[in-house]
Parts: C-alpha cells; sequence; structure tokens
C-alpha cells in the first residue's frame, strides 16, 4: 500500500478535567475524501485544530508525505499545503470577495490580479463567484464559496471540511460535491466532516470514527448503513423519533401579514409573512440561511416589535409586548446562535437557567434568586437531555456545541410551553443527540403544544412536520402538508423556485 499523505499517530490532546484526543491514529491516503465521524465532545474540533495548527498536541506525531509535520500556527499548515474551511465563515460584510480572499493570504497579489485568479478558480471547479460582489449581499452558499476559493488558491494537498452542508440547499450540495469529486480526481484528499451521514456515505472513501477522544474504529461509508455508523459513533442504539397520533385542536399562534424592516445593511426584511400553528401541531419552516429566519424569530419571540401585522397567542394580541411578557403567557423560543443569544458564554449553567426560566419556574422571590431551586431545575435539565457536563456550575462556553445545544433546548421544553419557535434546533448536533431532541419536539405536540421549527435541515423538516413552508428574502411560501413533498421540491422552494405566494395559513 502506498505511503498516506497525512499519517497520525498517537495524537493526544488533554485540557482539565477531560482528555479531548487518546491516542488517535489514523492514516489519509493521496487523492482521498476521508471522513472524520463523533457526536458531540467526540474531540472531532480539538483534532483538526492540531492538524491545522491551532492547538498544539501534548504527546504523539504527525507526518505528511513522509516528513515530520508540526504546525506551530495554521500559516505553518498552509505553507505545508494544509488547508481548512471552518463551520463558521470569517468574512468581513463590508468587504467585496476579493479583499476577504486577500485578508486570508501571506502575500496576496494586487486586487486586479486576484480577481482574475478568483474567476478563472471559480470557473475551473463550478462555483461561479463574481469578486467585486459585497460579501454582505451573498447568499450563505455564496460565502462558502469564497472561503472553499480562498483555500483553492493555495493549491492545498490536503483540504479539511468542518460541516460543509449545514447551510446548502440540496441542490448546492450537488455543487460542492462535485468540486470536492474534482479535486479529488486531481489528487487533493480532504478531510471531511458532518453529521449528515447519508452524504458521507455518497462522498467518501472511508471513515474514522472518535468516541470520547478514541478512535473506535474505521469504516468504509458505502458499505455501511447510516445507522450503523450512527452507533458505531455512539457506542449503543437509539431509537428513531417517532411522532404519536394526536388530534389537531385550537389555533395557539396566528401572525398575520407580519412586516419588519432588516436589521442592519446585510439583514433581511420580513414581507408580509402570514400562517397559524394548532394545538398539537409542528410547523416546519425552512430557508437558506440569510433569507430571514433570524429575524422571524426575533419578531415572534418579542425581541424586536414589528411595525406592521399581527401577533396572535393563544388568541391574545402579544404584539406590542416584549419577551418577558410573551413567556409568561405560554411563548418560548430558542435561537439558531447558543452561544451568545441562547445563553451567556462565561456564565454556568445554573445562571443560564435563570435567565429564561425566572417566571414559569419560580426562580426568583421577591427580586432575589432562589439559587437552590435554579440549580435544581439546571440539573433537571442536564439530567433530562443528558448534557454532558460535570455539572451545573459549569460555564456555558466550556459545553461542546451539542451539548449546550441540548441545554439550551431542554431548558425551554422543561418549561412546558404551549407554543414553542426552535431555530436551527439541531445544528451541529450528532445522530444521537439529534433524534433525542427531535422526539422531545415531537411529545411538545402531542401534550397539545404548538411548535414552530425554523431550519435548513431538509431531512429534519420532512421528519418532525406536519406542514412546511419555505422563507426566501423575507417572504413566506404557501403552506403545504408535507405529505405533499419530498425533499427535491422542498429544497426548490427554500431556493424561492415554485410556489412563492404569500402564506395565508
Amino acid at each position: 500500500m502506498a505511503d498516506p499523505l497525512l499519517r497520525i499517530a498517537g495524537l493526544t490532546k488533554a485540557y482539565p478535567g477531560v482528555i479531548a484526543n487518546d491516542q488517535v491514529s489514523f492514516d489519509i491516503g493521496h487523492g482521498e475524501i476521508h471522513a472524520l465521524l463523533g457526536e458531540n465532545g467526540a474531540g472531532k474540533s480539538t483534532l483538526v485544530k492540531m492538524i491545522y495548527g491551532l492547538v498544539k498536541p501534548d504527546s504523539g506525531s504527525m507526518t505528511l508525505d513522509g516528513t515530520p509535520y508540526r504546525p506551530a500556527k495554521p500559516a505553518e499548515a498552509r505553507a505545508k499545503g494544509v488547508a481548512m474551511v471552518f463551520q463558521h465563515f470569517s468574512l468581513f460584510d463590508a468587504l467585496n470577495v476579493a479583499e476577504n480572499v486577500a485578508l486570508g493570504m501571506e502575500n496576496p497579489p494586487k486586487l486586479r490580479d486576484l480577481a482574475r485568479q478568483i474567476r478563472e478558480v471559480s470557473e475551473t471547479y463550478g462555483l461561479p463567484l463574481d469578486p467585486t460582489r459585497t460579501v454582505g449581499t451573498l447568499s450563505a452558499g455564496e460565502r462558502q464559496r469564497v472561503e472553499i476559493i480562498r483555500c483553492l488558491l493555495q493549491d492545498p494537498r490536503l483540504l479539511i471540511m468542518d460541516e460543509p452542508t449545514s447551510v446548502l440547499t440540496p441542490q448546492e450540495v450537488e455543487i460542492l460535491f462535485k468540486t470536492l469529486r474534482k479535486l479529488q480526481s486531481e489528487g487533493t484528499s480532504i478531510l471531511y466532516i458532518s453529521h449528515k451521514l447519508e452524504e458521507i456515505r455518497a462522498l467518501c472513501d472511508h471513515a474514522t470514527i472518535l468516541r470520547l477522544g478514541k478512535n473506535v474504529g474505521t469504516c468504509v461509508p458505502r458499505d455501511t448503513t447510516a445507522r450503523e455508523m450512527a452507533e458505531l459513533m455512539v457506542g449503543s442504539s437509539f431509537a428513531t423519533p417517532t411522532a404519536r397520533a394526536t388530534e389537531k385542536g385550537a389555533v395557539l399562534l396566528e401572525v398575520r401579514d407580519l412586516s419588519l424592516p432588516a436589521p442592519g445593511a446585510f439583514g433581511t426584511p420580513l414581507r408580509n409573512v402570514s400562517f397559524a400553528v394548532q394545538a398539537g401541531e409542528v410547523l416546519g419552516l425552512g430557508g437558506v440561511a440569510g433569507n430571514g429566519q433570524d429575524e422571524l424569530l426575533d419578531a415572534l419571540s418579542g425581541e424586536r416589535s414589528a411595525p406592521t401585522g399581527t401577533i396572535h397567542l393563544k388568541g391574545q394580541d402579544v404584539s406590542q409586548f416584549g419577551p418577558a411578557h410573551r413567556r409568561a403567557e405560554g411563548l418560548l423560543s430558542g435561537p439558531e446562535e447558543r452561544l451568545g443569544h441562547a445563553a451567556a458564554p462565561n456564565m454556568s449553567l445554573t445562571e443560564n437557567a435563570v435567565l429564561t426560566a425566572a417566571h414559569r419556574k419560580g426562580l426568583v422571590t421577591n427580586g432575589f434568586i432562589d439559587w437552590a431551586r435554579t440549580r435544581a431545575f439546571a440539573e433537571e435539565v442536564i439530567a433530562q437531555f443528558d448534557v454532558r457536563t460535570p455539572g451545573p456550575g459549569t460555564a456555558a462556553r466550556a459545553l461542546s456545541g451539542g451539548n449546550l445545544q441540548k441545554f439550551v433546548v431542554g431548558r425551554e421544553i422543561a418549561q412546558t410551553p404551549d407554543v414553542l419557535i426552535l431555530n436551527q434546533p439541531t445544528w451541529g448536533v450528532d445522530a444521537a443527540a439529534a433524534a433525542f431532541i427531535r422526539q422531545q419536539i415531537l411529545d411538545v405536540a402531542a401534550r397539545g403544544g404548538a411548535v414552530v421549527v425554523i431550519s435548513q435541515d431538509l431531512d429534519e423538516l420532512m421528519e418532525v412536520s406536519d406542514r412546511f413552508g419555505a422563507l426566501n428574502e423575507g417572504r413566506l411560501s404557501a403552506i403545504r402538508p408535507v405529505t405533499e413533498l419530498d425533499i427535491e421540491q422542498i429544497g426548490l422552494m427554500m431556493g424561492g423556485a415554485g410556489d412563492m405566494e404569500v402564506a395565508h395559513a
């Protein structure tokens, strides 16, 4: 067998109280697309940060093309031909594409020459992109192209991709896969991290599975079912979410002609959004990132007051009330940005629990926080939602993304909402945790609650929703029963094709 491009041998990295990577070893071959799988907190992020020079390993070694490889910083990794596209884009909205690309280069050429190179690379790899476009005007898929092209201009030997399809429509995923296969055919190796296991099966040659920081095995994805891979990740079987037959009741949330200006130069205005959700129902709202999802959650939760339109909660007009009043009346929500919006990073889980549950759980008396009761509530959420953490005193920022997501979603569900609105409830969450959260969403509806799930994950929307609508440029399509739709139709609706008439549910 030919020598691998990258050989990882016994990499170990420990932090106080946790071993993030424990003697991890595996190879990535030349021209191979290799998946790195694991549930949240399994050690994937720490491992790729060591490969990219962001984290220094405690022990172990790496060799790149047979030569010792130990980058002290990303610039050294890039100089050796290792590039990375991060899950969170690092772009400046006010600058154009070429200017953003230049900022990520050690020695950028003149902007005119760089713009020509961007056009050439974008055409070669089927990623059309105008280097003069302002990044703030780009869709999520186009922003990802900026990040990919910035990497491709470095002519990488190894490209690391972290959750690259989380903000793409099915049609954009196909374009990305064509690009990655072309790179593979030219000899580039790709390390691919994703929770979307069917994508792994379609794209990757081999997969390495991490569990609790250790390499617990490898597999050939095309010969392994998605469920088998998920069970390898968690070390056990888990239940598939199932909806219980529930009679639909009264309308609990009704939105009529809701319009809201864009929050800034690059936000999205809401335009005459209308829908209604009944007791016992899950309404799925899809859309590519940046089409009004955040703005809609802000308007529904009361964080921003819409100048036009009405919001009725259980028959009461709450349009002019803020978040505290809406929460007290039973409308609870969970935003997409878990760290900084849903949770205060430097506050403990106990302190974060009181932020949204003070009224409904009786955590404050005469202006004083009942810390014993608050801690008990945080412990209840941790136990019920299997949040992997040393305890309720742990700071929110110390949790892995998936475990923090379980905590912030669990914090809202544990308050028994009448109406629950969640934006990206399982974003960045492993298969077992996603199945658990989706089951909890279905259980809220089964208890007679009304749920709105805003998501870019089409499989999720198909799994939990009774009806579906698509947001595109702040407009909502006609809402249709999920049983009448397939993934392809939903993807087209999210992209703005098909029936985008204003819904009057």
